[in-house]
């Protein structure tokens, strides 16, 4: 029996063609950031007679075996990727690797390869590629005038990251620049002058996301500008404003007491 498994193995592998798109699933591009996992994954979409499935690398010079499935000897992942890569989700109509710990050395194109009977073997590839986002990091400091803060916020990423600054209802202007690190990151950094309001706090958002990525973002409140007192000390105009409102209120109440007394 394991002689005939493997001279049918040997026929079919002599007979490989790429498989239509709509006959193999697959994602063309598989995005993961560096130090996770990754998982790649092909599905027949049309029942086969399939014999074996085989996960292959591909390299400059060829091809490299990464793990194999078949009915006869289950699942085997080739020695040098033994304890990086594993066979999950493994069939003969459905085919899955995860890639553990992923660096640069990963990534780069797969291919899926379900050996059938008497169609040959039937190939898709799958794209791995990495990306990596440290951020945002946000700041805010005073400026030489009273009524203005500077928002500072970068990221470093793999490709470059986008930087977006924000602000509800205000106009924000901004400048952005980047500089390449010798790792291959990109850092970002965008700087905005805004002006303070004088009766509500201000939220500042900073949002930075690098393609095909969930973005991550951040917020610091801004608190409305302080007007000075007779006697040199700031007051916030929030708090002055509350203050005057709690009086008025104390006010009518005080009047309303009266009132009801002077009707009795």
């Amino acid at each position: 029996m394991a002689q005939r498994a493997l001279i049918l193995s040997l026929f079919v592998l002599t007979v490989s063609q790429k498989a239509p798109a709509a006959l193999i699933q697959t994602e063309h591009t598989v995005m993961a950031a560096v130090g996770e996992q990754a998982c790649l994954n092909c599905q027949l979409m049309k029942s086969k007679d399939v014999h074996q499935v085989t996960w292959q690398k591909i390299l400059p010079d060829g091809e490299s075996n990464v793990a194999t499935y078949n009915k006869y000897s289950k699942k085997l992942v080739n020695l040098g990727f033994q304890g990086k890569v594993e066979l999950i989700n493994a069939g003969l109509q459905n085919s899955s690797i995860l890639i553990r710990n992923v660096t640069e050395e990963d990534e780069g194109c797969y291919r899926c390869m379900f050996n059938t009977y008497p169609d040959g073997a039937l190939i898709a590839t799958t794209c791995l590629k990495l990306y990596e986002l440290h951020g945002p990091v946000l700041h805010v400091r005073e400026s030489n005038f009273s009524e203005e803060v500077i928002v500072f916020c970068s990221a470093t990423g793999r490709p470059a990251p986008t930087v977006t600054l924000s602000v509800l209802h205000h106009k924000l202007n901004f400048s952005t620049h980047s500089f390449k690190n010798t790792n291959g990151t990109v850092t970002v950094y965008t700087t905005g002058v805004l002006r303070r309001s004088y009766d509500n706090s201000t939220q500042v958002e900073c949002e930075v996301q690098v393609p095909s990525v969930p973005l991550k973002k951040d917020s610091v409140m801004i608190p409305a500008v302080q007007l000075s007192s007779e006697d040199g000390s700031k007051v916030d105009t929030g708090s002055n404003v509350a203050g005057i409102t709690l009086v008025i209120a104390a006010v009518v109440i005080v009047s309303l007491v009266v009132l009801l007394c002077f009707l009795r």
